[in-house]
């Protein structure tokens, strides 16, 4: 896919993120809700994750070279990497850390209403950023369900972005729900609670993410959809008879390596091989178009050349 969709959608999140976090943090300081603090601390640590997004994209524009001769297009999953390390860290283990703070030592909360507004509103920008990045990501998706989405996808900023706005406007209802919860009762312990359920929330969205980037990162292959239309059409049933092997990988989200052994029919010339191998090379790129490098050797089937 073009980087051009995702990088709509992360600077969507940048937007909101960075004016929501500087909200919160307001509203924190008048306040003294520990849940509104640790909104902040995520909304920084999102506002953070997207500007590395972007600077991952970046990096993977540089042209290949002697010691990347594939290019760079996997420093896109290494940053997204680092982007749920930096949630996991600085969004769920300091809101756990002050959410169990609160709970020990519940504080009594100064002008709790400031602190809805100023949520209220930040559900309404996050809800933006969200729908951004769901109507960017709608058409990569297709039939798939959301969740294969987010696991099949190749491309790692879409679903790093999807999953952040899910946990920011989740974690936005249970910060308002511990703040609300705290001015019925009186109790300020509901403030902490709150703060917790934000860091589990964090904890499990960001152990998704690592799961699926580092996945990504030390090489996926082609989708089952892809796969399937890389094989039907590598055989002619001409100059290739049947494909003996293959083996496919992504180098970046929109660059896939094909690999494989086919076999060709006996009693041809180099030249009509050769140009056997560029038409299937055709066929593939025409079926499987991040299919940008392609490799075909040349063989003749026999039974130990599939095990080859």
């Amino acid at each position: 896919m073009s980087a051009g969709g995702s990088k709509k959608a992360i600077l969507a999140a940048l937007t909101a993120n960075a004016g929501i976090a500087a909200a919160k943090f307001v509203g924190a300081a008048i306040t003294g809700s520990a849940s509104m603090l640790a909104e902040g601390v995520h909304s920084v640590a999102d506002t953070a994750n997207q500007g590395l997004l972007l600077f991952g994209q970046n990096r993977a524009e540089q042209e290949a070279d002697e010691l990347h001769p594939f290019g760079y297009g996997r420093s896109r999953y290494f940053y997204s990497f680092v982007v749920a390390l930096v949630l996991f860290t600085l969004g769920s283990v300091y809101a756990l850390y002050e959410g169990i703070h609160k709970v020990q030592h519940p504080e009594e909360l100064s002008s709790p209403i400031v602190a809805v507004v100023i949520l209220v509103v930040a559900i309404g920008l996050e809800t933006y950023s969200f729908i951004t990045a769901y109507r960017e990501s709608k058409p990569l998706k297709g039939r798939a369900s959301w969740w294969q989405f987010i696991r099949n996808s190749r491309s790692p900023e879409l679903p790093v972005v999807l999953l952040e706005d899910t946990g920011a406007l989740v974690g936005l209802v249970l910060a308002l729900g511990g703040v609300g919860l705290t001015m019925v009762t009186g109790d300020p312990v509901w403030d902490g609670v709150g703060t917790l359920a934000i860091g589990a929330l964090l904890g499990i969205i960001a152990v998704i993410l690592i799961v699926e980037m580092h996945s990504l990162l030390i090489g996926e292959g082609a989708t089952a959809a892809e796969d399937r239309a890389i094989r039907e059409n590598i055989t002619d049933g001409k100059t290739i008879d049947r494909l003996i092997h293959m083996k496919t990988q992504y180098i970046g989200p929109e660059e896939m390596l094909v690999a494989a052994k086919v076999a060709v029919a006996p009693g041809l010339d180099i030249t009509q091989i050769a140009t056997g191998i560029d038409e299937a090379e055709s066929r593939i790129r025409a079926a499987v178009p991040t299919a940008r490098i392609i490799y075909l050797e040349p063989d003749l089937y026999r039974e130990s050349a599939a095990d080859a």
